[in-house]
């Protein structure tokens, strides 16, 4: 015997299994829908009792079900998604280099009387730690964006990462982001691609 709350929140029964599944084929109540069999003291979901998570007709209940990718989906993003982390490791460990170079060199020039171009000045100083600062939030994008690929996630936050990746200067190594951002575009663009995502 069972009891149920229904989805006015009042409690249904002592009722039967049969009846209970009567209920599930009808649709009066859901997977989702609180039971309590007797003698239990917590509440479940009706889907996670053995007895009825085969009560509805047609594919595995959704809570039920663990969403596996397509493996050739998963297959085809491995690739251009390990590009990705790869570039992002690249560029932040360039723009860490560069933040201590400047941090370090800024010192060091300053206390110098060496005379500046003014080129010179424009790559050095507060704006090229501001620079590097940035470069190394972008990586940090990158990285979080080619793990997100990889595990077939956050489809658009994916596009957004592939297209950041092949802007020159903007991406923490635009040579190799260029390819790699146009590789997981090309990717993303597949239909079963697409659809493997969550």
């Amino acid at each position: 015997m069972y009891k149920i709350i229904g989805a006015d929140q009042k409690e249904y029964g002592p009722v039967t299994a049969e009846q209970v599944r009567q209920w599930l084929a009808e649709g009066r109540a859901s997977l989702q829908t609180k039971i309590l069999p007797e003698g239990a003291t917590e509440w479940k979901a009706i889907g996670e009792l053995p007895e009825f998570a085969a009560a509805l007709p047609g594919p595995a209940p959704a809570m039920l079900a663990i969403p596996t990718p397509s493996p050739a989906a998963a297959e085809l993003v491995k690739g251009p998604a390990i590009g990705l982390i790869v570039t992002a490791i690249l560029g932040g460990l360039l723009q860490i280099l560069s933040l201590i170079f400047n941090l370090a060199g800024a010192s060091f020039l300053a206390s110098s009387q060496m005379p500046k171009e003014a080129w010179a000045n424009m790559f050095s100083g507060t704006v090229a730690v501001v620079s590097s600062i940035i470069g190394i939030l972008v990586s940090g994008l990158l990285l979080f964006g080619g793990l997100k690929m990889k595990s077939l996630e956050s489809y658009s936050l994916v596009m957004t990462v592939s297209i950041i990746a092949m802007i020159p200067c903007f991406s923490p190594c635009c040579l190799i982001g260029l390819p790699i951002g146009i590789w997981a575009l090309v990717v993303l663009s597949k239909p079963e691609v697409k659809s493997a995502f969550h």
